[in-house]
């Protein structure tokens, strides 16, 4: 791991002992993740985080929750060549030059518009469609597909403390599919968070509502099998809260982006308790 960035005093804020551990981004939603040692982050999201997505043939966005033929497929995508390619371990399956097609705005969850284009040569859909078992669409965004907020934070201790009430010694982080984890303070301390600005490595957020969760949860990060009831063991112990999405399991964190930067594994967090 990378030695942390200092960062006393830039925000007022007090030290703590939360420090970044993973981040987690992949080119496209829903497929397997990949675990940069440093991200930029914009006020919209990631820098080639999320480019692409999946939806059906009624506009409906398409995710690993229901689509357990996803899991295992990474995405690597190189943005000066635009060139795509999805692989399956050591396996390349499909690689090609991406161009924009006709224009395809998504509907994120009722709460904002996504500009995106249709990726032009039909062998994606193909490719996508025969692998999920019925007519898909891949897109590509005009910025990255976030669903609510452009960062997602998650504590160690809270995953530590679902462990504990699953009666586990540990629950992989991965199927939350966080953008930022870190480590330090009790479980569920970001909670505590919202409203307050977070400094990391160069960028300052602004933390938010929890992040209700979904069924993709449940599953194997890299089999996709349903393996754990999630949502169940969160709601025992947490109940059933509000969220900008409705009432249900939360976990985690979103945050807004105030000023741009660059986070690595290993910056430590700082909480501006005044805000």
């Amino acid at each position: 791991m990378p030695p942390g960035r200092p960062t006393h005093g830039r925000l007022g804020g007090v030290p703590t002992d939360h420090t970044v551990t993973r981040l987690s981004t992949t080119p496209v939603k829903g497929l397997s993740l990949h675990h940069p040692d440093a991200i930029r982050l914009t006020a919209r999201g990631v820098v080639g985080d999320r480019q692409f997505l999946l939806i059906d043939d009624n506009g409906k966005l398409q995710s690993c929750t229901r689509n357990q033929a996803l899991y295992g497929l990474t995405a690597h995508w190189q943005q000066q060549s635009r060139r795509l390619s999805i692989r399956r371990g050591a396996d390349e399956l499909l690689t090609g030059v991406i161009e924009p097609g006709s224009a395809a705005d998504t509907d994120m969850w009722g709460l904002r518009t996504l500009p995106a284009d249709e990726v032009a040569d039909p062998i994606w859909h193909t490719f996508f469609s025969d692998l999920i078992g019925r007519p898909v669409r891949l897109l590509q965004a005009r910025e990255p597909a976030v669903d609510v907020q452009p960062a997602t934070l998650l504590g160690t201790g809270s995953v530590q403390e679902l462990a504990r009430q699953a009666g586990l010694a540990s629950i992989d982080p991965g199927r939350f599919r966080m953008l930022i984890e870190f480590s330090g303070g009790v479980p569920h301390v970001e909670d505590s968070w919202n409203g307050l600005r977070l400094q990391i490595g160069d960028a300052v957020l602004r933390a938010g509502g929890g992040v209700k969760r979904c069924a993709a949860t449940t599953r194997n990060v890299d089999s996709g099998e349903v393996d754990l009831q999630t949502l169940r063991v969160i709601t025992g112990y947490r109940g059933r809260q509000d969220s900008v999405l409705g009432p249900g399991a939360l976990f985690g964190i979103y945050a807004a982006v105030l000023q741009p930067g660059t986070i690595s594994v290993g910056d430590e967090l700082i909480v501006d308790a005044d805000g």
